[in-house]
């Protein structure tokens, strides 16, 4: 039957089955406050030079606009879909996905998925930054204070495809032994060597029916050795030096000990350590580690913070995870105020902790005499001191040593050596112990308290808002690269929700760190 269009204003009229139908113009069906209308509005804005230049001139036109596809991708993390088939089901079903792709066809999943792991990749960073500056530039941000946290989040990989370094150093080693047993040679190449210059003098038979010669034998054990020998170098390249594990299907992930538990007996998963930086509950920064430690990787979040920003903030907040020398001296270097909560901070409150004789914290210092002096009376002197140069500072360590524990009642309670009679050294890192000191005062003042209480409810709250209203939790895409990707796609949705709530709520330009500032 012959359908008859009549474009309208508001609506459009045609004949359906001999009926007459009215479809409402999308435009006019989502309401004016709707965030599908913020997030074009906002992505709008956005510079998209990098974007079309990772598309090629020639062969076949894009499916869809990149800047257009690119905004649904946002739209669907905000919604919570991450899955491309979802992403291709809500573009042909739901009317702020349609009036956001303005009337072009819908999208397959399989552009999505390349789009996602492909072309987008490498400029994602670049257009969620953009954001971040344009939220400064509205005054929703700011870089007075940055708060610091990190999450575990489970790879796509195998849950069982672990590597270990403990068995592969054990095993490298005895084939290392075994191999130089045969040959009196130490290094691969020179094996490698070796063993073909012998095949030229052996002859090879192979298949049923025929007897390899001893020399063949022996000389095919020794190659299978050396391949193990490469193969297991290979495995520890992967891992470097900070990572004990990897997995086999996601080499970038490293299995570590996640929150969520689904078989309750602590098991390793393959995962990834995700840093955010917030101020202003929004999310200003991200960067993905393989490293568990969030101690190691909180100068490369402030470095990748003041490469994209083109700043530093004025001050750092983080809890005690992230304490060590290198952060205090790398904070104290660019003139940040550090808010990093002491290891020992909650520790100290414990009777447990006060009862712990041995533990430097409960000697007394005596300035006069620099020593320290046990609960005995004794006194543990200066025995030698070092100073050298990190990070463009000098950095003191101190040994301090008993001058006699011979017949000290609490030797045991003490000390551990076995010797009764050892006097007891304590170490002491006197540059790292005044940084801890200038830490535990900066977090006791009311200023500390006051970021100390926005830190637990803006980082811990955006992640607890990623994990139960944004339901992610586990990547779809392996490899550091893709995963990236994905957690730029999730941030920015993170932010452009938060700026509509703000909108909504009347919270526009409301910024929680520069309320006090005592």
């Amino acid at each position: 039957m012959k359908k008859i269009h009549q474009k309208q204003d508001q609506y459009k009229v045609f004949e359906r089955h001999g009926q007459l139908v009215f479809a409402l113009n999308s435009e006019i069906t989502i309401p004016q406050n709707a965030p599908v209308r913020l997030l074009s509005a906002q992505l709008e804005e956005l510079e998209y030079g990098k974007l079309y230049k990772a598309y090629s001139p020639r062969g076949r036109k894009s499916a869809a606009d990149p800047r257009v596809l690119f905004k649904v991708m946002v739209h669907g993390y905000l919604c919570g879909f991450y899955s491309s088939r979802k992403l291709e089901e809500a573009c042909q079903y739901r009317i702020d996905f349609r009036w956001l792709l303005e009337d072009q066809k819908a999208p397959d999943h399989t552009t999505f998925a390349r789009f996602r792991t492909g072309r987008c990749r490498e400029v994602v960073e670049d257009l969620f930054y953009q954001f971040v500056k344009k939220l400064e530039d509205m005054s929703e941000t700011d870089h007075k204070t940055v708060y610091i946290d990190g999450t575990k989040l489970e790879s796509a990989a195998g849950r069982y495809t672990f590597v270990w370094r403990k068995p592969i150093q054990k095993h490298l080693a005895k084939v290392k032994a075994e191999l130089e047993k045969r040959t009196g040679l130490k290094s691969a190449s020179a094996i490698g060597s070796m063993l073909e210059e012998e095949r030229r003098h052996i002859l090879f038979v192979h298949g049923s029916g025929k007897r390899k010669s001893p020399q063949q034998r022996e000389w095919e054990e020794q190659w299978t050795l050396l391949e193990r020998w490469k193969a297991y170098e290979r495995k520890l390249a992967i891992m470097g030096e900070s990572r004990n594990s990897y997995s086999k299907t996601d080499p970038d992930a490293t299995f570590m000990r996640m929150k969520e538990d689904h078989m309750r007996n602590g098991q390793l998963k393959p995962g990834y350590n995700v840093q955010i930086a917030v101020n202003s509950e929004y999310i200003t920064g991200l960067e993905v580690f393989s490293d568990r430690s969030d101690a190691k990787t909180f100068r490369p979040m402030m470095r990748k913070l003041a490469e994209k920003h083109g700043k530093h903030y004025e001050e750092s907040v983080a809890d005690a995870g992230y304490e060590s020398l290198e952060n205090y001296l790398y904070l104290a270097q660019n003139g940040q105020v550090c808010f990093i909560k002491p290891a020992n901070y909650d520790q100290k409150k414990a009777k447990k902790f006060k009862r712990q004789i041995g533990r430097i914290e409960n000697m007394a210092y005596c300035h006069d005499d620099d020593c320290f002096i046990c609960t005995q009376g004794r006194k543990l002197k200066l025995r030698r001191e070092t100073t050298e140069q990190r990070h463009g500072q000098f950095v003191t360590t101190a040994w301090y040593r008993c001058e006699d524990c011979v017949g000290c009642p609490c030797r045991a309670q003490c000390g551990r050596a076995k010797d009764p009679n050892q006097p007891k050294e304590v170490v002491l890192q006197r540059t790292f112990w005044e940084k801890r000191e200038q830490a535990t005062r900066n977090i006791s003042s009311g200023r500390g308290i006051h970021l100390r209480l926005c830190r637990s409810i803006q980082v811990e709250g955006a992640f607890a808002l990623l994990k139960n209203d944004f339901g992610f939790r586990r990547f779809l895409t392996r490899g550091k690269r893709n995963i990236r990707t994905e957690l730029f796609f999730l941030v920015l949705a993170f932010d452009l929700k938060k700026l509509w709530m703000k909108r909504e709520h009347n919270r526009l330009k409301t910024r929680e760190s520069g309320k006090m500032v005592s």
